[in-house]
């Protein structure tokens, strides 16, 4: 049986510590563009921005990574929401193809506080959708939020994403 020599496990112990790194530095990362505090409050005050969800996490702790593209398009007059579902379910679905997150909303209500010079809290309650009770949204200037939905007869779950401002 052959030993390695110094060099060898030099070797050994640079790639075994390097090439994680690589891989991860590798990986691709989201653009997540950063606002001036006067752009974000424009954007909350114009009422028009896309979060793009990029995790998940049920109410159990499970979180999960998303892959395809989920989002939350929230303009003056239309809530568009297309974002996947896990957890308990207490009410069968009566159309399956239809997910409980994914609609659209004419009627509802939006609320702003701001939270801090960086961060600001939107509250929305869709009138017109008896599934989802309220979508609270916490934006951040660096371009980051979190949305967390509650649910008449589901288990809440959150998610995690970035913002984009709406073009027009």
């Amino acid at each position: 049986m052959k030993t390695l020599n110094i060099k060898g496990w030099a070797t050994l112990l640079l790639v075994a510590f390097l090439l994680p790194l690589l891989f991860t530095k590798c990986s691709s990362s989201k653009n997540v563009t950063s606002f001036s505090a006067d752009e974000m409050q424009n954007i909350i005050d114009s009422t028009g921005f896309i979060f793009i969800a990029d995790k998940l996490t049920s109410s159990r702790g499970n979180p999960r990574y998303l892959t395809n593209y989920y989002y939350v398009n929230v303009s003056k007059d239309e809530l568009n929401s297309f974002l996947p579902y896990v957890g308990r379910i207490y009410h069968p679905l009566l159309d399956p193809t239809k997910g409980p997150l994914r609609f659209t909303s004419n009627k509802f209500t939006y609320n702003v506080t701001p939270k801090n010079k960086n961060a600001w809290e939107i509250t929305i309650k869709p009138r017109d959708n008896s599934e989802v009770e309220q979508m609270r949204f916490d934006l951040f200037d660096n371009g980051t939020a979190t949305l967390y939905v509650t649910s008449t007869d589901r288990d809440a779950i959150s998610f995690s994403g970035r913002i984009e401002k709406l073009n027009g």
